[in-house]
């Protein structure tokens, strides 16, 4: 291995320019992209500046010059990728859900557990200092009791019913789209700011737009554009998350409210720099500066204040954050495998509940 972590992309659509972007920011060279065609691997290293295309996803995970492979592929393709790159001793940041499954998402965990390899899942909105300011404060007491925990995850982006993606496929994207694809960011940051595990849960998914147009013309749709969850914690919190593709007007807000008897922390990412305090007589405007911030949040303060810090400048830091990992620097809130496996329990334990119309317990 070279001084420099040398990296390869597989996929090279919208996440893979913010990998691609994450990584140099980290110090790595972007040595090869693949993509869904030779063709696709040729435009794609292109627009992300690497220095060779491969042929297939499978001849980069094999290529000698490549020490981290970057899975940034349609849902269905991350265990077989993810597996292969780990059988070759790389290291593997792979996209959220980790994998389709739960069972599948066992695999890789496990596989990454028998592994020298460092592994990563993007959980990225715990990289914004208001979060990690939010957790210390709990951590230390502040809050007292945590009793609701509280929030959702809305977007807009499929609220029309030519508006479609791959993600709206099961087959490529799996059986649950909304709580699985956006819904698990929520409940990532909850268990990490709270330190509560959701031990039971009872979810409700709706499918606003029965057909979408496709390629092909206008195709039943199979997956959810809203779940709603109730939950309760293994601490005795109670829970709650509402989750929608389908909100008109809301672009990506991810929101929570985690409610305590001291105090209660509220936190929006469309308006990132900022963490809001509720006491009974005030609410405290926490603002992202390094000069009153925890230190646990100060070190993930990289602009001056003032000077907004975004969903980019967090990926930045969750890939730095990995590599530095990999060169031996342990970070603490890193996001692995087994999160990733987490995240496919919570997925499967909403499917389940939304099915049986009935309140099912989430194992650890």
């Amino acid at each position: 291995m070279t001084d420099r972590l040398r990296s390869g992309i597989i996929g090279s659509g919208f996440m893979g320019q913010v990998h691609a972007h994450a990584l140099r920011v980290a110090g790595a060279d972007l040595t090869a992209v693949a993509g869904s065609s030779p063709a696709a691997a040729e435009a794609g290293a292109a627009r992300l500046g690497a220095e060779r295309a491969a042929r297939t996803p499978h001849e980069l995970i094999d290529s000698p010059d490549v020490d981290v492979v970057h899975v940034c592929t349609p849902n269905g393709t991350h265990r077989d990728l993810a597996a292969a790159a780990l059988a070759a001793g790389k290291h593997v940041v792979c996209e959220k859900p980790l994998a389709t499954t739960r069972e599948d998402a066992a695999l890789l965990a496990g596989l990454a557990s028998r592994s020298a390899a460092v592994t990563a899942v993007p959980f990225v909105y715990r990289y914004y200092p208001a979060v990690r300011e939010a957790r210390a404060r709990i951590a230390a007491g502040e809050a007292g009791r945590l009793h609701f925990l509280h929030g959702s995850y809305l977007q807009d982006w499929l609220a029309r019913p030519e508006d479609t993606n791959w993600r709206v496929d099961p087959a490529l994207g799996g059986a649950s789209r909304a709580f699985g694809d956006i819904g698990v960011h929520w409940c990532d940051l909850m268990e990490f700011v709270t330190g509560h595990r959701i031990s039971a849960l009872i979810a409700h998914t709706s499918t606003a737009l029965p057909e979408r147009q496709g390629p092909d013309g206008r195709r039943a749709v199979q997956t959810e554009d809203i779940a709603t969850v109730l939950f309760e914690t293994d601490r005795g919190a109670s829970g709650s998350v509402a989750v929608s593709q389908v909100t008109l007007g809301e672009k990506n807000r991810l929101r929570f409210s985690f409610d305590g008897a001291s105090a209660s922390y509220a936190f929006d990412q469309e308006s990132p720099d900022v963490l809001l305090v509720g006491g009974r007589e005030a609410t405290l405007v926490v603002p992202r500066d390094p000069a009153t911030l925890a230190p646990a949040a100060r070190s993930y303060s990289t602009l001056p204040p003032g000077h907004p810090q975004g969903y980019q400048d967090s990926f930045n830091l969750f890939i730095s954050d990995v590599y530095a990992a990999i060169a031996g620097e342990p970070r603490q809130g890193l996001a692995t495998f087994a999160d990733g496996l987490r995240a496919a329990t919570l997925t499967a334990a909403v499917l389940q509940s939304a099915g049986t119309r009935s309140w099912v317990e989430v194992s650890a």
